[in-house]
């Protein structure tokens, strides 16, 4: 006979029973139960896996294929990852060359970027808008796509002489390349053979070691971390912290290089692998302080190993209340490649949870709702997700700690942004107050695009002219918000948002590189007013903060729709000693004013100077 206690425990047994098997039944078994003990997670249809044996013109073939489906997918909802398990692909005699299009993460598997060879190419190249693909080549807006954890031979054989002369990587925004071992050929951040070098506006680096690198006419980057044989070029604004090799600045401007011989702040980016046993894990690297070259190089990178059984792998198909359950429960995230409409909150309350997206998956709002909420608290990270505005404005698109709540994050510990990229408009419609507010103290943001969108598909029909459309419909008032203390930024960029794009309120701040172009669409000077003041600064440090730091900040001016628009400043900040800026700059695009740089020091960026920057050199000069 059973007592009151042993009856009490059975029925909490049978309802805690019953809980899981709702949760089970509402996501399918194989991603509540977990995926078999050696086998292959249940990744789903948008994520390809090659192995060593695996045919090599049957990898070609994949990746051609991806390549033509996604090439021009600017706007589109495809997503995908083609994953490398540990092996070596492609030889001399056959190498693997593969061009990497819209939402396409091309990554290894490996415990470290050596445990995976391609012999070949993986490149991106100018993209050709007009005339049927052979007019206005360009690499201004190759976004979105990801290079990272593993090592590339250049090998050029078969391609003519122009495309035989480095690996090219012709990007811009929200582009990626991590933990790569480059050797064999030199790498292009420009694409000189299609239709010469033109444009690009990229980009970041981290954690790799290169070979002798062209930056060419890339207007800005970030190199954190890694270790290059050489530099050529510069156009703007060139940031290096932490890299073995890199060139020196003491003749800023001449040429614009920012150079940190240590990295402040730094935690590589999360990775999935697979063990010698053929178990898939994610290594979530460890915070690191005053760093120097890649974090492989004497073994694993440090931090901690987590087995994939302990995440919830979701696909879009998964309610957010499931998601929410597995987390909850002490499950971390690893969201699949696709678009997941969220009409209700994300909500990551744990410490150190992890939140790892691949393939650039993608978080939409829905009736308002704001995507991804995560509680201030130790070691939270979040990294290789896009979170987009929907049709009804949301209060916040990703939101980190709250105003006036406990936050608890820790400078050993702490919160982490990797690869988390933000849309306000461009495939829909989009409305936000602010894209990114991040309240918790102690956060690390490695490598953010916050965009409002300047180009899309949207279909505009209200007002006079599609410009005119865009600023009333695709609505987004500041790009990133930071209210916590001790907040560090590795490559922020942030762009077009109607006041200020960024607006650092909290204390002992640090950005290393900060890239910002003003909003293209003001109808007119009275749409773009601070008060009595003409415009909004494209960086902003509260007026009460104390202690902040900027290494390498540029902010651009292209008021197409009314070139008539000034802005006073491209940066405001207070009078005081602990607030220090250090290579910054602004720069016209063909039409607007920038009055000053900073604080009403600078001369005028206007049209008598299209793409000439105006450089402060330290700001207070003393």
């Amino acid at each position: 006979m059973q007592s009151p206690d042993e009856r009490r425990r059975l029925r909490r047994a049978l309802a805690l029973g019953l809980a899981l098997a709702a949760v089970a039944g509402t996501t399918g078994t194989a991603a509540a139960a977990g995926p078999a003990r050696h086998g292959t997670p249940d990744f789903g249809p948008n994520v390809t896996i090659f192995d060593p044996d695996t045919p090599l013109a049957e990898i070609q073939a994949t990746l051609d294929a991806a390549h033509a489906r996604q090439v021009d997918a600017e706007m589109g909802t495809a997503r995908h990852a083609y994953l490398f398990k540990p092996g070596s692909y492609g030889t001399p005699a056959q190498p693997l060359q593969a061009k990497v299009g819209y939402y396409t993460e091309v990554s290894g598997l490996g415990a470290s970027p050596t445990d995976v060879t391609v012999t070949g190419k993986i490149e991106a190249y100018n993209r050709c808008l007009t005339d049927g693909g052979t007019g206005n080549c360009i690499a201004l807006v190759n976004f979105w796509r990801t290079l990272s954890n593993l090592s590339l031979s250049v090998d050029a054989t078969g391609q003519d002489g122009c495309r035989a002369s480095a690996n090219f990587w012709a990007v811009s925004q929200a582009v990626s390349m991590r933990r790569l071992d480059v050797s064999g050929g030199g790498l292009s951040l420009m694409d000189y053979c299609t239709a010469g070098p033109q444009y690009a506006s990229g980009g970041f680096i981290a954690d790799s070691r290169l070979p002798a690198t062209i930056n060419g006419s890339q207007q800005q980057w970030l190199t954190r971390n890694s270790e290059v044989e050489s530099w050529s070029n510069a156009v703007w604004n060139q940031v290096f912290a932490g890299t073995v090799g890199a060139p020196d600045d003491a003749g800023f401007p001449d040429p614009p290089y920012t150079t940190l011989d240590t990295t402040p702040l730094s935690r590589e980016k999360p990775y999935l692998f697979v063990d010698d046993r053929g178990r898939y894990h994610v290594r979530v690297p460890a915070a690191r302080r005053d760093t120097r070259g890649v974090s492989w190089a004497d073994g694993m990178t440090p931090g901690r190993t987590i087995g994939i059984r302990d995440f919830f792998v979701a696909k879009p198909s998964d309610p957010v209340h499931v998601i929410n359950a597995q987390l909850a429960r002490g499950r971390h995230l690893l969201l699949t490649p696709g678009v997941y409409d969220i009409a209700r909150s994300i909500e990551v309350r744990r410490a150190d949870t992890v939140v790892l997206g691949i393939g650039h998956a993608t978080l939409t709002a829905v009736n308002g709702a704001i995507p991804l909420d995560v509680a201030g608290v130790p070691g939270v990270v979040v990294a290789g997700v896009t979170v987009d505005a929907g049709r009804t404005e949301s209060p916040v698109l990703l939101r980190v700690g709250h105003r006036h709540g406990r936050n608890a994050s820790t400078p050993r510990n702490p919160i982490t942004l990797s690869d988390v990229y933000f849309r306000v408009g461009g495939p829909h419609v989009g409305r936000t107050h602010t894209a990114l507010e991040v309240n918790a103290d102690h956060v690390l943001i490695d490598h953010t695009w916050v965009w409002r969108g300047d180009h899309g598909v949207e279909g505009f029909t209200e007002g006079v002219n599609g410009d005119t459309d865009r600023w009333r419909t695709n609505t987004g008032r500041y790009g990133a918000v930071i209210n916590g203390d001790h907040v560090t930024a590795t490559g922020l960029f942030v762009e077009h948002f109607q006041r200020y794009n960024t607006v650092w309120n909290g204390e002992h701040g640090t950005t290393v590189l900060y890239q910002n172009e003003l909003p293209y669409d003001p109808p007119t000077q009275a749409d773009w007013m601070n008060g009595k003041t003409r415009g909004w600064a494209g960086y902003k440090v509260g007026d009460r903060v104390r202690h902040h730091t900027l290494h390498g900040g540029g902010v651009y001016v292209f008021n197409q729709n009314n070139p008539s628009i000034r802005t006073e400043n491209g940066f405001e900040v207070p009078v005081t000693p602990g607030v220090r800026l250090h290579h910054v700059m602004t720069v016209n695009l063909s039409a607007g004013t920038i009055d000053h740089v900073v604080n009403g020091v600078g001369e005028a960026a206007d049209t008598t100077r299209v793409g000439a920057p105006v450089y402060v050199i330290r700001y207070p000069a003393r």
